[in-house]
């Protein structure tokens, strides 16, 4: 963990707002000049902080209308091998997050297709495919009720 002064946790929340500002809006609205706002934001890029800045696209305005959260539990010999399982997943476009879970399913991972159909043809012809998969469970979400990147810092 990197301590983070009330400067850095500002600039923060200001990038996670909107990354497109410029280091002179960041810094005005933070109470800094340009320049130690531009230091402090290189060194939270330098350190890992800031992973990379991207923009967030509406999916459904990109015709991805299918949002399913799954949970898939692999067979004992399919645990020895979590780590085949996790690169297999990596190399689907459709996977957006995955993660390793303890309790009654092995992992958690969320999904978006054009459309059920094409939810069901990846479900069929790669998720259920993959070794040592036992049990899917798929639930597909209705509505979004709330969707943020924003970290509480």
């Amino acid at each position: 963990m990197i301590e983070l002064d009330a400067y850095e946790k500002k600039i923060l929340r200001e990038l996670q707002r909107d990354a497109n500002q410029t280091t002179a809006q960041i810094a005005e609205r933070v109470g800094l000049s340009a320049s130690p706002c531009w230091r402090r934001i290189d060194r939270l890029e330098r350190e890992g902080v800031i992973k990379r800045r991207v923009a967030l696209v509406d999916r459904e305005k990109v015709g991805l209308n299918a949002h399913v959260f799954v949970q898939v539990k692999l067979t004992a010999h399919g645990r020895a091998n979590l780590d085949e399982f996790a690169s297999k997943i990596r190399e689907f476009p459709e996977v957006l997050d995955c993660y390793v879970l303890m309790g009654a399913v092995d992992f958690m991972i969320r999904v978006v297709a054009k459309d059920i159909n094409a939810y069901e043809r990846f479900f069929f012809e790669e998720l259920s495919q993959l070794p040592g998969v036992q049990e899917v469970i798929s639930t597909v979400a209705l509505s979004q009720i709330k969707s943020t990147t924003e970290l509480p810092i």
